[in-house]
Order: C-alpha cells, then structure tokens, then sequence
C-alpha cells in the first residue's frame, strides 16, 4: 500500500481527539463510531453535495437527470503500512450508472467491463431473448392459436347438433317401433311389412352412428393439422427458453464464482461457496455489490489494516422501505450477513447485541390479576416470546410467575422495544376468549408514541400495507403487490417542542405496523423517538402500549386499564 493510493482518503481536519476503537464495528447493530462519522461528513461534503456525476438523489427540484435514485455510502477507517489512518469510501450497486467512480473503491467484480465474459454470454442470452419476442410476436403463431380455438369450439358445436339429432332420431324410431308393433297385433300390418320396418329403423340408426364418426375423424384431421403448425412453433419457443435458462444458470453461476471476497486470515471464498447453506443455494440480487463487503475487500487486497465501518444513506427516501437522508444504517441481513460473516474471521469484532438481553434485570409489573387472566406492564427491551438466542422473555417469566395455568399465558404480543400492557390467560378457556375478542377488534388499544417533528393536523389515518423485507429481516416494507392491509388512526397528544406526544391507534395488528407508519413518508414522515430500524436508536423506543379496554372473559364485565409511559 502507497501513499498515493487514489481510493486512500486522508482526513482534511485533525482526528487527533479520537480514542480508535478496541474491536471492529459488529456491522448488523452498531452506533457509528466517531471517527466514522468525521469520515462520513467529509465525503459529504466534499463529494456528495457537490455531486460531480449528476447523478438525481432526489435531493435537488431542480435537477432533472433521470430516475430518482438514493443511495447507500459506506466509510471505512483504515491503518495503511506506514501507520497512518485515512478512510475509503464506497457506494452500493451502482452510481450514475457507473461501477467504478474514483475516489469510491471499485466493486469486488465489474461485470460492466467491455469485453468481459459477462458482455459476451450476456449478448447472447439477449440475442435469444430477441428471437424468443420475434416467435412469441408473430402473426401466424397468434392465427394459428386462434383458429385452434375456433375449430374446437365449431367442431364441438357441430358434434353437439349430430348427438342431439341422434337423441331425437332414437326417440322417433322408438315411437315407430312401438306404433308398428301395435298395427302387427292388430293386423294392420303384415310382419313381412313389420320386419322391414325394423330394419329400415336399424339402418337409420346405424347411419346416424355413422354420420357422427364421419364428423369427427373430419375435425380431428383438421383440428390435428392445426395444432401440429401450432406444436413446431411452441417448440421451437421451448427450445428457446430451455436455451436462455441454460446459459442463465451458467452465466449466474460463472458470475458468482467471480466475486472472491478475502478476510484478513488470507482465505477466499466466492459467491456460490458463501451461499451455499441458502435454502435455494443461490445467493440473492445484488449480493456482493453492497458498500460494506466492496470497502473490506479492497483493504484487505491493499493490505490495509480495517479500523471501524460506517454506512449511511443520501437522498430522497426509497418508496418501499424506510431510509432517512444521512442518517446511518447497519449492514442488510440477506445480502451481507454470509458474506461479512467470512470477511470478519479472524478480526476483533464488537459483541452481537442481539445476542445480549437488555430486559435480563427489567421486571415485569402485574397491574390485575384473577383466576382467569392477568394484565401486566411489559418493560421495554424484554421480549414478549422467546426468541432464537434469548429464551427469557415475557412467556418465560409468565410460566414460572403462575405454573399452574392451563392457558397458553400469552394472548397477544409487543415488540421487544415496546413497552405497555399485555392480557395473559390464565386457562385455556380464558385465551379463547380473549383471542376471539382480539380477532373481531372489539378491544380498544391506545399507545402514545415521541415522534420527530410535528404534524400540520390534529389527527388522521394512514393505511399503508406492509411486508417483511426479504433481505433484510425483521424490517418491514410498504407493498402495495404483497402486503397486508394495516391502518392506524392518530392524533395529538402533547407538542413538545420539535417532537409531538401522539395517541396511536392500530386498526390491525401487523408487525411494527405503528413504526412504519410513523416513520414512512406517506405515513407521518416523522420517525418515533429511539426508533434503531426506521429511526435514530436512543436510550428507549418511545412507545408505550398506554391503554387497554376489553371484556372480562369469565364474567362480561367491560374492563379498562391504563399506564402511563416513563416519557410522557
């Protein structure tokens, strides 16, 4: 490592009242060390608002250069070998459409080299595509469908009139056989003239039998001839798409052996060795262009020591999930986890929090209790469940507070960082009860949330449906495709200033349902207070499951409880 390395940024103003951290940023929960974010303010201003690609954050009305597009920047304080402490900068994916930006490190693999494997088998996969549109676009494919279709639909019109003329032609030879049979006994007619008559009947059957076989062997020659063109071109279609999945796969497949990511014990591993243990194998979109694992790669090839890791967002909101601008964000779960997972062997690297149990020593206060059910104030950071990796939690103590409940205790749940009034049942008749009385919504439940900013109105509803996000879990996202109906109903409590105390009521029950809506643009745009997902983490969320109304499982009697929050 040089000096002179262009990706090496050194700090314009003196880092000299840092105290560098002991270990290594945990890079999924972090609060970005300072130095990070001396590393973090200089970029933005030196590049990032005077933005010499023209690339549209969304930051600027005036400016007009294509889609709306944020982005992730990530920082990263390195040691070079001579001992002096600069930053690299990164961004996700890519930027102005561009992989490779200086003074930004480039991607861990550039696919958009001219001439590379990937412009070459990816020309082909097009070509295909190209031929696949031609086929599935040409008029005879769309008249011979079409005729297909009719000839089915005429042929069986015309079957149906030959069955029916055979049902009616039956009934009247029946009737002439029981007239003649009749006119035999009566002697009105001869049985030579009787036999005859039979006979004749018969032929007629036979004919009619025959006129129906006749018809069909005429459209099934007709209708085969048809499908048989039809069958060549949609063969020639799956062929095609055999051909393009074949060298998409192999293409995929070559793509990812390509992105080798280092960690500082030497050892490589690329893409599809990584992601391996996925459930599909594969890894997913976009894996391996994120900031963080690009920064580490390029120090680790450039023989720079990794200090601490930042990275933030710039720019306008994305539609679907919730990014401030500049505010910090932790690495995504889907896309990084495995592949950070190896680059950090070896290293020092802070403890996962989220292996840590912040309620361990919170208790649990019981405001009621009978023989049936119980409410309690839940502190905030104390799980409702168990979770994977931290078994004490609401249900937990619950069980040991009354071992000698038949219901299943936990009724309904709160996030880990809400904090408020939660029913138990205490018999299993109870919980039925309860659950019922939860799924029809004839409980009244009322929180009070901090938010940042405060709104022009009083009060409001927003309804916006939500998902979880695939790569990046527990986070949620709006989706107006796949997610579920959610609504919630707020108004103002008390203006504090900058913030606003706000009574939060959720017409539905979807998981961080009232974060999200506070939080998302199209919701209140005014993230709750220590919100770490969808906000700026504090000493707390600042919400709180403030007020509860329901009816007394055993006896009817409507019930209505009510804590206050610690920050109201």
């Amino acid at each position: 490592m040089t000096v002179n390395d262009p990706c090496f940024i050194f700090f314009n103003d003196s880092i000299a009242h840092h105290s560098l951290p002991e270990s290594f940023t945990f890079p999924f929960y972090y609060q970005p060390h300072p130095i990070c974010i001396q590393a973090a303010e200089q970029l933005q201003q030196t590049m990032l608002e005077v933005n010499p690609w023209q690339h549209n954050f969304g930051l600027d009305s005036s400016t007009d250069c294509g889609m709306v597009i944020g982005k992730m920047f990530g920082v990263l304080v390195v040691k070079n070998t001579q001992g002096q402490l600069g930053f690299l900068a990164a961004f996700s994916g890519k930027l102005a459409e561009q992989n490779i930006l200086p003074p930004f490190v480039p991607p861990v693999f550039d696919m958009l080299t001219q001439d590379s494997f990937f412009s070459v088998e990816n020309k082909q996969i097009n070509q295909i595509n190209q031929l696949l549109h031609q086929h599935e676009s040409a008029p005879l494919l769309a008249n011979l469908t079409t005729q297909l279709t009719q000839q089915q639909q005429q042929a069986e019109r015309e079957l149906e009139q030959q069955r029916n003329a055979i049902v009616e032609g039956r009934k009247q030879r029946k009737q002439q056989r029981e007239q003649a049979d009749t006119a035999l006994i009566q002697a009105d007619i001869s049985s030579d003239e009787h036999k005859t008559l039979s006979i004749e009947l018969s032929r007629q059957s036979v004919l009619q039998k025959h006129q129906l076989n006749a018809l069909k062997q005429q459209w099934q020659s007709q209708i085969t001839a048809t499908q048989t063109q039809l069958n060549e071109l949609q063969q020639q279609i799956k062929q095609l798409k055999r051909q393009r999945k074949q060298l998409s796969n192999s293409l995929q497949k070559k793509l990812f052996a390509q992105y080798q990511f280092l960690n500082t014990l030497g050892d490589a591993r690329d893409l599809n060795d990584i992601f391996n243990d996925a459930p599909n194998h594969l890894p997913p979109a976009g894996a391996g262009e994120c900031a963080a694992p690009k920064l580490l790669q390029y120090a680790f090839k450039q023989q720079l020591t990794p200090v601490a890791m930042a990275e933030f967002w710039w720019g306008a909101s994305p539609k679907s999930e919730i990014k401030q601008h500049q505010n910090y964000y932790p690495a995504c779960h889907g896309k990084c986890r495995p592949i950070l997972a190896h680059m950090l062997t070896g290293m020092q690297v802070d403890a996962d929090p989220l292996l840590i149990n912040p309620g361990k020593d919170l208790p649990i206060d019981i405001i009621y209790q009978d023989e049936v059910m119980a409410i309690i104030n839940k502190p905030a950071e104390l799980l409702s469940v168990p979770g994977k990796n931290i078994i004490d939690s609401v249900f937990s103590r619950m069980q040991q507070q009354f071992p000698n409940a038949t219901g299943p205790l936990i009724v309904h749940r709160l996030d880990m960082s809400t904090s408020g009034l939660m029913v138990i049942a205490l018999t299993k008749e109870a919980n039925k009860n309860l659950q019922q009385q939860f799924i029809q919504r004839s409980v009244t439940k009322r929180y009070i949330a901090l938010i940042e900013g405060v709104p022009d109105q009083n009060e409001g509803d927003i309804s916006l449906p939500l998902r979880v996000d695939l790569d990046d879990r527990p986070k949620q996202l709006v989706c107006y495709e796949h997610g579920k109906h959610a609504q919630t109903h707020w108004q103002i409590f008390k203006r504090q200033g900058h913030r606003t105390l706000v009574h939060l009521y959720p017409k539905t029950g979807r998981t961080h349902q009232l974060r999200m809506h506070c939080a998302h643009h199209d919701g209140l745009n005014m993230p709750i207070v220590g919100d770490d997902l969808y906000g700026i983490a504090a000493n707390r969320l600042h919400l709180h499951a403030q007020y509860l109304a329901l009816t007394h499982p055993e006896s009817g009697e409507a019930m209505v409880f009510e804590v206050k929050a610690d920050f109201e």
